[in-house]
């Protein structure tokens, strides 16, 4: 086994249930464009001229067409524990051309580490990786603008409704209220504002 994926495996035990790196090119593929497409799950959030926080991005599924969607004069910030995801999302930066719209940011576990008014959040399927909600959440809303927005989504499969509905608990706790509640495939989510 290489030292990269060893390391990302031993962050993950040791910091909850954090998926591994080395896992996340099985979400990021043309069949779940077809039931979970970025552009139509995010457009009626983003505005040109934006910064949006991408929390936990992966290898960066959404984190692209958020640069699209905020465009030129927009910012997309892509915060992960895992140098691995900030690599891989910075490739397909380069690749889409839109490298200089992101900036990545090595988070730690206890602390997502932006100090920036933000006026869009996606935390998609990673909310239940997070050690500390309460501490996550208020840490989100102390950087979302007032009426900013946050997209909570986690998978079904994995986080039951009363955990969901738990998170929402703390996230109106934090100063956030609950807007809408957007259908999202295999998925509880709920749209956010400050």
């Amino acid at each position: 086994m290489n030292n990269k994926r060893n390391e990302s495996d031993q962050l993950s035990a040791q910091y909850h249930a954090v998926c591994p790196w080395w896992l996340c090119f099985t979400f990021d593929n043309v069949f779940r464009r077809l039931l979970q497409n970025p552009e139509r799950i995010l457009k009626p959030y983003i505005k040109p001229g934006w910064t949006v926080l991408d929390v936990g991005p992966g290898m960066g599924y959404f984190t692209i067409p958020l640069a699209k969607l905020a465009g030129k004069t927009g910012k997309v910030i892509a915060a992960d524990i895992q140098q691995q995801m900030l690599d891989g999302i910075y490739r397909k930066a380069v690749n889409w051309g839109v490298q200089d719209r992101i900036k990545l940011n090595r988070s730690m576990p206890e602390s997502i580490g932006i100090n920036e008014p933000i006026d869009f959040c996606l935390a998609f399927w990673m909310v239940h990786e997070v050690p500390d909600r309460v501490k996550f959440l208020g840490e989100i809303s102390s950087n979302l603008k007032q009426g900013g927005l946050l997209l909570i989504v986690e998978p079904k499969l994995h986080v039951s409704r009363d955990n969901f509905n738990n998170t929402l608990e703390i996230a109106k706790k934090a100063g956030l209220s609950v807007v809408a509640q957007p259908g999202i495939f295999v998925s509880n989510s709920a749209l956010l504002k400050k």
